[in-house]
């Protein structure tokens, strides 16, 4: 028989090994998921990057390379997708769009809280804009923004003054008879830009005068693309005059494609923060707030700002050597930060969730299934 000594250094022996075991297979554990899936509204020319930048990061923090899949959807759709989950989502990050969707997800407990570092979040202001304030980050921690994006009008500067006319300058420039059958838009339920932005129109004028306004746009409108991202193309191929609720961003691509564009944000446009969320029940949630923490970093901050997205704090401007894209994305929109002065904004965001099938369903009753007709009733 083993002495009694040694047996109690034997049982010692295994009680710590036991014991530090659970802590050796956590610390084993990598610190993120090796996976990410995001879906996104988002232009590939903003998401790709972005996403090469963090499986970057993710190698040299964590050791992890991450296998990344950036699934497109207009915000509506993807917004739909998530619901149809239902708790099983098919993808980890929701990126972009109207904040409205988000609050409905978080409230329907379709999205997971974000879980980030206190200085992060501190990092970006509460809101912006007056005299209704646009939310920057939402104060349950369900979503935070990453950029801002602006939303108004393209046009194509060789065409429109063939038209007549020398500039856009505000939304009603748009309903000039001149440009009959050249307007490009998405509809309200495929793109988030375009609802948004007939939530400015309706909140401005209401509901009555708003959608006569709709109508005589619908009347000036010679196609209704699939997405956002084609209502700027076809404008910068000479294919229509104008677009209306493009993202900024999305039209400057293609002015650093070659093609001649110009660009203004109306009266009141609406500016979305870009929110990002880690879906409830995500496969791979570390990875998931750890790219989201990325994007917030200066790194994320800077290769974004590279596409045309401005940032979400004061601390970065858009500003780069002469003929960079930081400078043309500057002088594209017309300015270099959104905190620089006071942003008008009349959107609101608890209306517009309040309605938000309402506005699609009224769009689609008096403007799509009506377009010839308008056409024949407007400018003759």
């Amino acid at each position: 028989m083993m002495p009694r000594q040694r047996l109690w250094g034997v049982a010692v022996l295994i009680a710590v090994t036991l014991a530090v075991m659970p802590a050796v297979r956590l610390g084993a554990q990598p610190a993120i998921e090796d996976r990410l899936v995001i879906i996104t509204p988002v232009a590939r020319t903003v998401a790709d990057p972005a996403v090469a930048a963090f499986r970057t990061f993710a190698q040299r923090q964590f050791g992890v390379s991450v296998n990344a899949t950036v699934v497109s959807a207009g915000t509506p759709v993807a917004y739909g997708r998530i619901r149809e989950w239902g708790g099983r989502p098919e993808a980890d990050v929701f990126w972009g769009g109207e904040p409205a969707l988000f609050d409905d997800l978080a409230e329907r407990r379709l999205l997971a809280p974000l879980e980030l570092p206190e200085a992060v979040m501190r990092e970006i202001p509460a809101s912006i804009g007056t005299p209704k304030p646009i939310a920057l980050k939402d104060p349950r921690n369900f979503w935070v923004g990453c950029c801002l994006t602006p939303y108004g009008v393209t046009w194509h500067p060789r065409l429109l003054r063939r038209l007549g006319m020398e500039a856009i300058r505000d939304w009603d420039d748009l309903l000039d008879c001149r440009l009959k059958g050249q307007i490009s838009q998405a509809t309200p339920d495929r793109s988030s830009s375009n609802h948004a932005s007939y939530e400015v129109i309706l909140q401005r004028l209401g509901w009555q005068r708003g959608w006569e306004w709709a109508q005589r746009l619908g009347a000036n409108t010679g196609i209704f693309v699939a997405r956002s991202r084609d209502v700027p193309t076809v404008v910068a191929k000479g294919e229509f005059a104008a677009g209306f609720a493009v993202p900024a961003y999305m039209a400057f691509e293609d002015l650093l494609d070659g093609h001649d564009l110009k660009y203004v944000t109306p009266t009141a446009g609406f500016v979305t923060p870009e929110p990002l969320a880690v879906i409830a029940n995500a496969r791979n949630a570390r990875t998931a707030r750890a790219f989201i923490q990325f994007i917030l970093s200066e790194e994320g901050q800077r290769t974004i700002m590279a596409r045309g997205q401005y940032a979400i704090t004061p601390k970065y401007r858009m500003e780069g050597p002469r003929g960079s894209a930081l400078e043309r994305m500057a002088e594209f929109a017309g300015a270099r930060s959104f905190f620089d002065r006071p942003l008008q904004n009349i959107y609101d965001d608890a209306v517009a969730q309040q309605r938000y099938s309402l506005v699609n369903d009224t769009f689609r009753k008096l403007v799509l299934e009506r377009h010839n007709e308008l056409k024949r009733l407007h400018c003759q």
